[in-house]
C-alpha cells in the first residue's frame, strides 16, 4: 500500500482553553503529540477482538505537563476504518469506512513519556458509537491483562519493600538505597497476582559496612547516587512473594565530599582538611597502611584531600589523602616518626580510609585502601577529571503546555474505495470554522 503522508492541520481555537492567557500553545505539528496519540490509538486497536480498526479523525484537546516526569493528556476522535483488526495494517494505512456504516468514538487518554522517548499509557477510556447505534463505553480493561493501578495502592507496600531489599542485597554499592518514587504500577490477575512496577531508588547515608538493613535513621542523600528500576513480582494465593526480578538504570551522583547536606542528622559532614579533629583518625590510617603494606620503607601522609565525619553509634571518618614513601626503612626504624623525610622520587599512593571510633570503649577500626599514583597521568588530566562523572541535571520546573487548536488528521485517502490519492506535502493550513 502506498505510503501516506501524515499531515495535521489546525482549525478553530477551543474557547475554554484560549481564555487562559498564560497557556503556551502546543503545535499540531508537534511530533511528540502525534507519537502519543499514535501509541494510544494502537493500544486501543490492539485490544479489539474482531471488526475493523479505528482511524484518527482529530485531536480536540491536549495538555503537556513537564516536570520530573512528562505527561500528555488529550482527547481525540476516531472513526471506523476499512482495515480489519487481523489485517496486519497500521491504522495510518486504512481509510475511513462509509460514513453511514462507520462507528465513531472519542477517547480520553493520559500517557507518560519515558526516558527513551517512548510512551506508556497510564489511563484511557473510549466512548464508541456504532453505526446507527447507542454509545458503548470501552475502558482500558480486559480479564487476564495487565491493568494500571494507583501508585499509592496499599497492596504495593510489601512488593516495594521487597524490591528495595532485593536491590540492596544484590548490588555491590557501599551504601544502602531507599525507595524514591513509584512512577507506575500494573497488576495482572493470575493464580495470584503479577505486578509490574517502575520506581526510583536513592542512596542513603547508611553504609552497608555499618548497617545491615534500612532503618528510620537512614535518610536519602540529596546529591547521592540514584536509579530507576523496573520490577516484576509474583504474589501467590497465600500473599507470599514467590518470584521477583528487576533491572535498574544507575545514575552516579555528585561527589559526596563536595555536596553534602548541611542540616541532616546522621549524614556525613565535611571537615576542613587541616582540622585538629582529624589528627587521631589520620594517625590510625597511616599506621594501618604501613602495617598492611609490605613495602620496604614507611609511608607518611603528604596531603589530605577530603574528609567527612558521621555519627553512627560512635564516629566514622572517611578521608582521602596522598601518602608518600619516606627514607625510613622498616628494617632500621621501629616506627614512623615525624623526622622521616619523603623521597623526592619515591612512590606516591592515593588512599581512602574509613576509621570507626568509639572512644568510650577504646575501640578503633581502621580500613585503608590505596592505589599507586601515576604522576604522569595526573599531570595530563585536568583537575577534577573523571571518565565516569557526568554533570547532574537539575529537575525541571513544572510547566504546562496546552493544545489551543484542534488538530485534524489529514493523512488518509480522499475517499473510501477510490484510487490512490496523489502525494501531498506536509504543510499547515487553517480550516475555517
Amino acid at each position: 500500500m502506498k505510503l501516506i503522508t501524515i499531515l495535521l492541520l489546525c482549525s478553530r481555537l477551543l474557547p475554554s482553553l484560549a481564555q487562559e492567557e498564560d497557556a503556551q500553545e502546543m503545535d499540531c505539528n508537534d511530533e511528540s503529540l502525534f507519537q502519543a496519540v499514535d501509541t494510544a490509538l494502537k493500544k486501543y486497536n490492539a485490544g479489539l477482538k474482531s471488526g475493523n480498526q479505528f482511524v484518527l479523525y482529530q485531536v480536540t484537546e491536549g495538555t503537556k505537563k513537564d516536570g520530573s516526569k512528562t505527561f500528555y493528556s488529550f482527547k481525540y476522535q476516531i472513526k471506523e476504518g476499512n482495515c480489519s483488526v487481523q489485517s496486519g495494517f497500521a491504522w495510518q494505512d486504512c481509510d475511513f469506512k462509509d460514513a453511514e456504516e462507520a462507528a465513531t468514538g472519542e477517547c480520553t487518554a493520559t500517557l507518560e513519556k519515558r526516558r527513551n522517548n517512548k510512551f506508556s499509557i497510564a489511563t484511557q477510556i473510549c466512548n464508541i458509537t456504532p453505526g446507527k447505534g447507542p454509545i458503548v463505553t470501552n475502558e482500558y480493561h480486559c480479564l487476564g491483562c495487565m491493568h494500571p493501578i494507583s501508585v499509592d495502592s496499599p497492596e504495593l507496600g510489601p512488593v516495594l519493600k521487597h524490591a528495595v531489599e532485593h536491590f540492596n542485597n544484590n548490588t555491590k554499592h557501599t551504601h544502602l538505597f531507599a525507595l524514591g518514587e513509584v512512577k507506575s504500577a500494573d497488576r495482572q490477575v493470575v493464580a495470584g497476582m503479577n505486578y509490574q512496577i517502575i520506581y526510583s531508588i536513592v542512596q542513603t547515608n547508611c553504609s552497608k559496612e555499618d548497617f545491615p538493613s534500612l532503618h528510620e535513621d537512614c535518610v536519602p542523600l540529596p546529591s547521592g547516587d540514584d536509579g530507576e528500576c523496573k520490577g516484576n513480582a509474583f504474589v501467590d494465593i497465600h500473599k507470599t512473594i514467590a518470584g521477583f526480578s528487576d533491572s535498574c538504570e544507575f545514575y552516579p551522583g555528585d561527589d559526596l565530599f563536595e555536596l553534602l547536606p548541611e542540616d541532616c542528622p546522621g549524614c556525613p559532614r565535611n571537615i576542613p582538611v587541616d582540622s585538629p579533629e582529624l589528627k587521631e583518625a589520620l594517625g590510625h590510617s597511616i599506621a594501618q597502611l604501613n602495617a598492611e603494606n609490605n613495602h620496604t620503607f614507611y609511608f607518611k601522609i603528604d596531603t589530605v584531600k577530603k574528609a567527612t565525619s558521621q555519627v553512627v553509634a560512635g564516629t566514622k571518618y572517611v578521608i582521602e589523602f596522598i601518602a608518600r614513601e619516606t627514607k625510613c626503612s622498616k628494617e632500621s626504624n621501629a616506627e614512623l616518626t615525624a623526622d622521616c623525610e619523603t623521597k623526592r622520587l619515591g612512590q606516591s599512593l592515593n588512599c581512602n580510609a574509613n576509621v570507626y571510633m568509639r572512644p568510650w570503649e577504646n575501640k578503633v577500626v581502621p580500613t585503608v585502601k590505596c592505589k599507586v599514583l601515576d604522576m604522569t597521568s595526573v599531570i595530563r588530566r585536568p583537575p577534577g577529571f573523571s571518565p565516569f562523572r557526568a554533570p547532574r541535571v537539575k529537575k525541571p520546573k513544572e510547566s504546562t503546555t496546552r493544545l489551543l487548536n484542534s488538530c485534524e488528521y489529514k493523512g488518509r485517502l480522499l475517499k473510501a474505495g477510490a484510487g490512490p490519492a496523489p502525494e501531498r506535502q506536509a504543510e499547515a493550513s487553517t480550516v475555517t470554522p
